[in-house]
């Protein structure tokens, strides 16, 4: 069974940042899905669960009211491994293009007041958010991105490499 592009990526040398994980052509559109990285998955903790869901509802919010990226959004939502989001995007843009976007989405979190949609009619879970930890997190996200504008390892994965047998074939060890 092929490994799918998220498992290749090698996460003992990832850092926070921007990505493009994969980009799905169905028909005749092209949708992308980035990772947007907040921890180094095995080396940071994780992110709190209840400040995960904040900053989901109140990211989601963010980028579905803005007048320029909303048209393109197609999805927002927290990875499993609570180090990070998935954005999926119609279109195929390079990951340092939404910089700018995930920063002020970032910013915009350390500014709010409540969490959209955290009532019993709008939310699965509504008892479970933090808005205090979600800005936390947010401006220590932000920050981060702030000051390494100019490098180039936030926007590009680090591959794990495999051993290619001697027929050709890809070794995965897990």
């Amino acid at each position: 069974m092929e490994l799918i592009q998220s498992f290749s990526v090698d996460h003992t040398k990832i850092v926070p940042g921007i990505f493009t994980s994969r980009v799905d052509v169905l028909g005749e559109y092209r949708v992308t899905t980035y990772d947007i990285r907040l921890k180094k998955p095995n080396r940071e903790p994780v992110i709190d669960v209840a400040a995960m869901h904040s900053l989901e509802h109140l990211i989601a919010t963010y980028l579905r009211n803005n007048a320029q990226w909303k048209e393109e959004v197609v999805y927002w939502g927290p990875m499993g491994c609570l180090t990070g989001f998935y954005l999926i995007l119609k279109g195929d843009r390079p990951a340092a293009e939404l910089y700018d976007l995930m920063l002020a989405a970032f910013r915009a979190v350390e500014e709010a007041e409540e969490v959209p949609g955290a009532a019993p009619v709008n939310c699965g879970h509504y008892l479970m958010h933090n808005l205090a930890m979600a800005k936390w997190y947010a401006k220590e996200f932000a920050d981060y991105l702030a000051e390494n504008e100019g490098n180039r390892a936030i926007f590009e994965y680090p591959q794990t490499e495999r051993l290619v047998t001697d027929d050709g074939s890809s070794f995965y060890d897990s």
